[in-house]
């Protein structure tokens, strides 16, 4: 790797930061409000793109801003690994505005000028964790990513989602206090926090005790918002933040940051040789194997759609912890390419879920039979991303789990392999009756099963009303402020979205939409297919996508083992 001066890592950064200020400035014109989002979210990408030939050809280009701290420079450096998460973060931000502007329009929600510049404070942290050169850098974003998140984690403000705003940050911040110890510890031992494809060759030299020390601090720093257990419960909560923001929890900035961080930590700390040494890597492991049979044990339980894929995530981030905690190079091929995989799947279902929110007001599984008809292209969506995530072959996901299965036997560890496989059985047990009931049952007489909350054999029911219930209007602002002049805002399309009633179908059933694109507006719409469309590109074709060819330069130059 050749390191090259150049502001573009800086200014990735810079972009998306400043577009906070006109954003704020734009909130009595939402039209303006929307394209400083969107020109903000293409432009950041377009120079995360512009730096991924040099990447891949071992060009790293690094910005330096003189001394942070004693010892340690502010220095942002766009080095394979950074940019895999960069990438993923700026792609799928600019997917998200899109998707954004048609769900917060479409249920008229308030504070939207508050809400825009608050996801674009949170990636821009999210490239600042990507791009940092050291350690200290990277604790800094790292926090500041959590104060750029807590007023979208809290936008509904009612007192539910404060206590999960208070809970979030009571999480993330003593996450933060555990990786500034670690990040202390490895400083006092080692004389830097420089990141080095292999691990920073004093630790070799250090005392094993304070190794392991640092070592462990790090990892349960990072993994609070990687949603290892038991740290994990501040995830599910915090589903109550409206659906696009859950999207960039799950699958743009927040917990792949925690994934982020731990590898890190693996690969250009301790190195992978060290790591196995100190004989950190099967704990780490075995913890991560752990999480993901739980978790998607718990998501069995769950009737909410968000909170089964809350809990579907806290399962499928063990799987890029279990890649790299494994310490086999196809193993950790599987785990970083499941990054951008499981971004693409995870942001497709969230994406679902919030567009059945918008145009139904329906949350629970058990009110969403016969919902194929009212919204046959969403739900189809989902079924490929559901596949996907388990394992199922022609989808992103399949390609990841396959170099973790190869790695997993390869290490000599079968029984990691054993429980990737299980985990794959229950993914299926808790996506499926989703899209089967979807398509397959109808709402006026349909089977409860296999949702754990019914008898075994489940039971045949009707989830129609007896009579259509109505809505009050609606009564926001909009995101401006009261009386103003809303003369920029297009008239929106009507699409018939909001049936009069509380969740599940209306009286008289789902009404029949066909495959057109009549069941919302195209602004949700496209970045589901658009997401969608990632996950299935990623798993056709995989070697001619840029995360695949970046990942392999990650593990060649952190374990000299070409793969």
């Amino acid at each position: 790797m050749t390191d090259v001066a150049s502001l573009r890592p800086a200014l990735a950064v810079a972009v998306a930061a400043a577009a906070v200020v006109p954003i704020l400035a734009s909130a009595r014109r939402p039209n303006l409000r929307e394209a400083w989002t969107i020109l903000a979210a293409g432009g950041a990408f377009a120079l995360v793109a512009s730096m991924l030939p040099g990447a891949l050809a071992g060009t790293v280009r690094v910005s330096n801003f003189g001394p942070l701290v004693a010892g340690v420079e502010l220095s942002l450096r766009a080095d394979p690994l950074g940019m895999l998460f960069a990438a993923v973060a700026s792609l799928l931000w600019l997917v998200t505005s899109f998707y954004s502007v048609g769900y917060m329009r479409g249920l008229d929600e308030d504070e939207q000028t508050r809400y825009f510049a608050a996801f674009a404070a949170s990636v821009a942290a999210a490239l600042g964790v990507a791009f940092a050169a050291n350690l200290v850098t990277l604790f800094v974003f790292y926090e500041l990513l959590t104060v750029a998140t807590y007023p979208l984690v809290t936008h509904d403000e009612t007192p539910e989602a404060r206590a999960a705003g208070r809970k979030y940050l009571a999480y993330t911040f003593g996450g933060g206090v555990a990786v500034l110890a670690g990040t202390v510890l490895i400083a006092t031992t080692t004389g830097t926090t420089d990141f080095t494809a292999g691990g920073i060759a004093a630790l070799a030299g250090a005392d094993p005790l304070l190794a392991r020390a640092a070592f462990v601090l790090l990892i349960a720093g990072f993994g609070v918002k990687a949603a290892l257990m038991p740290l994990h419960s501040w995830l599910p909560d915090a589903m109550v933040a409206p659906t696009p923001v859950s999207g960039l929890l799950h699958a743009v900035a927040v917990v792949k940051s925690g994934v982020f961080g731990i590898a890190r930590v693996v690969l250009d700390v301790y190195g992978v040789d060290l790591t196995g040494s100190l004989g950190m890597g099967l704990p780490l492991a075995a913890v991560a194997a752990a999480t993901l049979l739980l978790a998607s044990v718990i998501a069995l339980r769950q009737d909410n759609l968000k909170r089964r894929l809350a809990f579907s995530t806290v399962s499928q981030l063990s799987y890029i912890v279990l890649g790299i905690a494994i310490l086999d190079p196809q193993a950790i091929v599987g785990g970083l390419l499941h990054i951008p995989a499981h971004a693409f799947m995870k942001l497709t279902l969230f994406f679902t879920a919030g567009a059945i929110h918008v145009e139904t007001h329906t949350d629970d599984i058990s009110e969403m039979a016969g919902i194929g008809k009212r919204m046959p292209l969403t739900m189809l969506a989902f079924g490929v991303a559901a596949a996907g995530m388990a394992g199922i072959p022609l989808v992103a996901g399949f390609v990841s789990k396959w170099y973790l299965l190869l790695g997993s036997v390869g290490a000599g560890q079968p029984l990691f392999a054993v429980v990737l496989l299980l985990s794959g059985v229950l993914n299926v047990a808790y996506f499926w009756p989703v899209f089967y009931q979807a398509f397959f049952e109808s709402e006026d007489d349909h089977d409860a099963k296999p949702l754990v909350e019914f008898p075994l054999g489940g039971e045949s029911r009707s989830i129609l009303p007896d009579e259509p219930t109505y809505d009050p209007d609606p009564v926001t602002d909009g995101g401006h402020a009261d009386g103003a002049d809303d003369g920029d805002a297009p008239e929106e399309a009507p699409h018939g979205g909001h049936e009069s009633h509380h969740g599940g179908p209306p009286a008289d059933g789902w009404e029949r939409r066909g495959w057109t694109g009549g069941e919302s507006t195209w602004f949700m719409l496209g970045p589901i297919l658009a997401a969608m469309t990632g996950a299935v590109v990623l798993g056709v074709v995989p070697g001619t996508a840029v995360f695949l060819r970046l990942v392999k330069v990650i593990v060649t130059a952190a374990t000299g083992v070409a793969v």
